[in-house]
């Protein structure tokens, strides 16, 4: 089935809507290159001006990378970046306060307990190495900002093992998220000791294939990361940063 002309008010609507269609029913993936924008315009009998408008929404959405060129190497090619695109939603979300950071952590609970309890009956070797080496670079981290990088690495490697490539997707989103909120509270915090502690501990956890003790580890880190998160009937936990930190 080819390409249907379009008539509706909004074309660049109808041209997206055209793309998705053609990816389904064409079967094309991640690497096909689109028609060039003057060949989608006549084929779609729409503005070159719709078509562009279409294809910067698809690159804002990670579904397409725009490529200048001429003949073959002309149109935007399929691309796959979705953590991307969620971490942008939702980062401006946050910023104009239509989510709060206690949804966030929220769904960070939820999402990495369900992560780690899987990450603990999928683990390779090659996964802890990755989760060791994370944990070494963020003992020997020099500022707040690279402790976060580490720390991210540490937790995105736990969401990979679990096997699920939207959770993962996001996983990156979340983190990317709460980064400069994660970075002023280990500023705030001055130690990261305590954050080191729960990060062996769910190293322990996951490399020893107990799923139960890692989920609790990872609730506990949360929990201390994010204090919103703490029931108010619930005894104090362990000293630990303002803010998210984990």
């Amino acid at each position: 089935m080819g390409w249907e002309p379009v008539r509706r008010t909004r074309a660049f609507e109808d041209v997206i809507a055209q793309i998705e269609r053609r990816i389904a029913e064409d079967g094309l993936v991640v690497g096909d290159r689109l028609p060039g924008e003057r060949q989608l315009a006549e084929q779609l009998r729409v503005g070159r001006s719709s078509v562009r408008e279409a294809l910067r929404v698809l690159e804002t959405l990670g579904v397409v990378a725009s490529q200048a060129g001429r003949g073959p190497d002309a149109g935007a090619v399929l691309t796959a970046r979705p953590a991307a695109a969620l971490a942008d939603l939702l980062r401006l979300h946050v910023g104009l306060s239509s989510l709060s950071m206690r949804e966030v952590a929220e769904t960070r609970m939820m999402i990495e307990q369900w992560a780690v309890r899987h990450a603990a009956g999928n683990v390779t070797p090659g996964h802890l190495d990755r989760l060791r080496a994370a944990l070494a670079r963020m003992d020997r981290a020099g500022s707040a900002d690279e402790f976060v990088l580490h720390d991210a690495e540490f937790h995105l490697t736990i969401a990979e093992l679990a096997g699920n490539r939207l959770l993962a997707a996001t996983m990156h989103a979340l983190r990317a998220t709460v980064q400069r909120h994660a970075v002023e509270a280990v500023e705030r915090l001055g130690v990261t000791d305590p954050l080191m502690d729960d990060h062996r501990r769910i190293y322990e956890a996951v490399a020893s294939g107990d799923a139960e003790e890692a989920a609790a580890a990872i609730a506990d880190h949360l929990t201390r990361a994010y204090p919103d998160l703490r029931d108010p009937a619930d005894p104090p936990g362990p000293a630990g940063a303002p803010g998210s930190a984990g």
